[in-house]
């Protein structure tokens, strides 16, 4: 009686082997698609099990796995496609906004002031547990400090929360502003500012992610009339940008701006690393609400 054939099983210890050929013939897959790839090939892997091997070779981002692909060819970025290429220039240009001066060991090697340190920590606790569940106490205890020593730079709780916020917008204002310096184009200054935010959300630090949850969930009033005029600032910078848009006669702008940041601020709740880039998301977005709203080209057929 004839069996049903099985796809014989891949041995566990190729599988780091696969999943790093992989990483050099398709760096641009996520690891759902890679995982997906090698159980075809009859490998016993999950994605996080292909993020493991990322990680442990340091190839956990797209760009990452494209800069060893360029290391390791004697002909360097060039052997790259065009589009990887273009890739890694716009990762290049994000990397320079968010973290200015921090390439060749400058400011990004130098130890941060203690009030730094506690604002920190303080917007990671504010992130996960929320204002209400964070006390003194537990910012304390994360930095290694007493409660009286963070008192000594921040006078309560919610001097500290208004600290937090403050440094963040002051830190996505000036990379907005200066994502479209040198461009042109309308949209494409947009795209920039838009693919700025939805690193800072994805990728960037504790501070930066709270700023942009700060623009979708309000929990204190209160507070909230605190905040707000750094709120506002920041938002002044995307209704400049939008208000520049070529846009059809009618079209609601401060619906489109409000549409488009909240989509982006929601994107912390679903985004998960290795499918794809938060560049890739902002353009995504992006252009889903344009083809909504840009010009209507309908009159210039023949």
């Amino acid at each position: 009686m004839a069996t049903q054939q099985e796809t014989p099983t891949a041995p566990a210890q190729d599988s780091e082997a696969a999943i790093l050929e992989l990483a050099r013939r398709e760096p641009e897959l996520g690891q759902a698609a890679v995982a997906r790839r090698l159980q075809e090939q009859g490998y016993r892997i999950s994605p996080s099990g292909v993020r493991y091997i990322w990680q442990k070779h340091d190839l956990e981002t797209t760009v990452k796995r494209l800069n060893a692909l360029a290391a390791d060819s004697a002909e360097g970025v060039e052997a790259l496609t065009e589009s990887q290429r273009e890739l890694l220039e716009r990762s290049s240009v994000t990397a320079r906004l968010l973290h200015p001066g921090g390439e060749g060991g400058t400011e990004a090697d130098e130890p941060l002031e203690r009030s730094e340190v506690i604002i920190n920590a303080a917007a990671e606790l504010f992130s996960t547990a929320g204002y209400d569940r964070t006390s003194i106490r537990d910012i304390a205890s994360r930095v290694g400090l007493l409660p009286g020593s963070i008192y000594h730079h921040f006078p309560s709780k919610e001097e500290l929360y208004i600290a937090v916020h403050r440094e963040g917008f002051r830190r996505v204002l000036k990379r907005a502003k200066a994502a479209g310096e040198g461009i042109s184009d309308p949209w494409e200054r947009l795209q920039r500012a838009c693919e700025i935010h939805v690193h800072g959300m994805t990728e960037g630090s504790p501070v930066d992610r709270i700023t942009g949850t700060n623009l979708a969930l309000i929990g204190n009033d209160d507070i909230q009339a605190r905040i707000q005029p750094f709120r506002d600032e920041y938002e002044q910078v995307f209704r400049e940008l939008i208000d520049a848009l070529p846009m059809r006669p009618g079209v609601d702008r401060k619906l489109f701006r409000l549409t488009l940041l909240g989509s982006m601020n929601w994107v912390y709740l679903w985004y998960r690393p290795g499918l794809r880039t938060p560049a890739q998301i902002a353009s995504a977005m992006l252009d889903m609400i344009r083809d909504g709203v840009g010009p209507d080209t309908s009159g210039d057929k023949a």
